[in-house]
């Protein structure tokens, strides 16, 4: 974990980067063994009256709430006291630590919920009359699942009153345009913008609506009108629920508690993020794992060194498939070095034209990525930057090293500029109290510190894939209640 961090602006100079809100989720926790069905020693706390009252009440009304199913359909009552407090036992795992169980997590979703057994809580809250304390602390204790969970109820009322329709393709609109598309434009965007207003005409307003709506959408904000901003407007409102429920539940991956100081990836956006006692101080822009099984996956670890002037082991998956088939001459020109001989064989490019630039961060994982740095800086000109084959490519890496060494009497700036300069490769191990914790996250919804809802694409699926399953097992475990 960091300590003594430099100062708000001497970071914030460092990085020479404003502070991007899109990555301010934070989150999670190590791999731990999961408990998912709860059963609890007999016997069950006993309700009164009033207390079966409330908890009736709040299943009712939180499974929909809270983002655990995306219908609102009431499952039966309990019947008897044991049963009602199986299923508040239940929600509150579901709402505490998730509604998945092992099976359903993929094997890059490296972020597991840590073992929870509500009933010790649930006792003592029945014990003291203090179930509403109880109730409250479930969720995760985030401001950014606040967010979500506001959010999802703008969403879910504007699905039940019918969405938004489906803007038509055609030509690009821009300032100057009328017609009917303009006035279907004006009517979609204030839909989510209540500063926009009704009528036919591309001014000078709808132009600063269409640019405020492009930022929400992770877009370019030209304030033109084309493909790529018809298609996000035109994603339905259902969608967005499940991805606003999708991103809830990552939330409740997270520990009750996260590192102070941290750095963060959210891989949907590229985008890293410095964190100085929960406040995001800075940021860079990052490219991610490319989708079609290059993914970054996600994961919590912590950086523990960094390497100065690293070869690039090339993975042999890689070398097999893009560089072998160049030729000997394109790997001698390139610095490559085969290492071994037949099946054996594998690639090695030397420092100095690496493809892993100047710095390298490791942090232990079993995926085998890292953060690092690249010569080839024109990704980070583009808005799509998922193009790695998984790490985690940096713009300013040299700052980021700057960072995390700046306590190091022996890593002054001008120490490391000369180590850099030499092309030698150096393994720098960070002391203790300067290791970093670290995560990649997937981020594709937050909300701003306004409450306006923020989406970026799904690029790997995967926000359909967890919604459904999260709706499956709610599914699963009604079924199993009415039984």
């Amino acid at each position: 974990m960091m300590t003594k961090l430099a100062s708000l602006a001497a970071i914030t100079a460092l990085l020479a980067a404003p502070v991007v809100a899109q990555n301010a989720p934070v989150q999670p926790a190590p791999a731990a063994p999961m408990v998912q069905q709860i059963v609890p020693p007999a016997p069950l706390p006993t309700l009164s009256s009033a207390q079966a009252s409330q908890l009736v009440t709040m299943l009712a009304e939180a499974r929909f709430a809270q983002g655990l199913v995306h219908d609102a359909v009431d499952p039966p009552a309990p019947a008897t006291n044991d049963e009602l407090v199986r299923a508040a036992l239940d929600y509150a795992h579901a709402v505490h630590s998730g509604r998945l169980d092992t099976e359903d997590f993929q094997s890059d979703w490296g972020l597991r919920p840590a073992e929870y057994n509500p009933l010790p809580a649930f006792a003592d809250a029945v014990a003291r009359n203090r179930l509403d304390r109880w109730i409250n602390a479930l969720p995760p204790p985030y401001s950014g699942y606040d967010g979500l969970k506001a959010g999802l109820d703008t969403y879910r009322r504007i699905e039940a009153s019918g969405g938004w329709a489906v803007l038509a393709p055609g030509p690009d609109l821009g300032l100057g345009t009328s017609g009917p598309r303009v006035a279907a434009l004006r009517t979609r965007l204030s839909i989510e913008d209540s500063q926009v207003a009704k009528g036919d005409k591309y001014d000078a307003d709808l132009v600063a609506a269409v640019q405020r709506a492009q930022r929400r959408y992770g877009l370019n904000p030209t304030g033109v009108f084309a493909a790529k901003t018809r298609a996000s407007l035109n994603v339905p409102a259902a969608d967005r629920v499940r991805q606003i429920m999708a991103n809830m539940e990552r939330w409740r991956w997270l520990p009750q508690e996260l590192p102070k100081n941290r750095i963060q990836v959210n891989v949907a956006a590229a985008i890293l993020t410095v964190f100085d006692g929960d406040a995001a101080i800075a940021s860079m822009k990052a490219v991610t794992g490319a989708p079609g099984g290059r993914e970054t996956p996600m994961l919590q670890s912590r950086i523990h060194s960094i390497v100065l002037n690293p070869p690039w082991n090339v993975p042999a998956g890689i070398a097999a498939k893009e560089l072998f088939p160049k030729g000997p001459a394109y790997l001698a020109a390139h610095g490559f070095k085969v290492i071994g001989e037949g099946a054996n064989r594998r690639l090695q490019q030397q420092p100095g034209q690496s493809a892993l630039g100047s710095y390298k961060f490791d942090f232990d994982n079993p995926y085998a990525v890292y953060l690092h740095d690249t010569p080839s800086q024109a990704t980070f000109n583009s808005f799509d930057r998922l193009a790695s084959h998984g790490c985690v490519r940096l713009e300013k890496p040299a700052a980021l090293a700057r960072l995390l060494l700046r306590n190091d009497p022996a890593w002054p700036p001008e120490n490391i500029l000369a180590t850099v300069g030499a092309k030698k490769t150096v393994r720098v191990q960070l002391r203790p109290e300067d290791q970093v914790a670290v995560y990649l996250l997937y981020w594709t919804a937050y909300a701003s510190a306004n409450g306006t809802m923020n989406f970026r694409d799904d690029p790997y699926k995967w926000d359909k894939t967890l919604a459904s399953r999260i709706e499956r097992r709610s599914a699963a475990k009604a079924a199993s209640a009415a039984r």
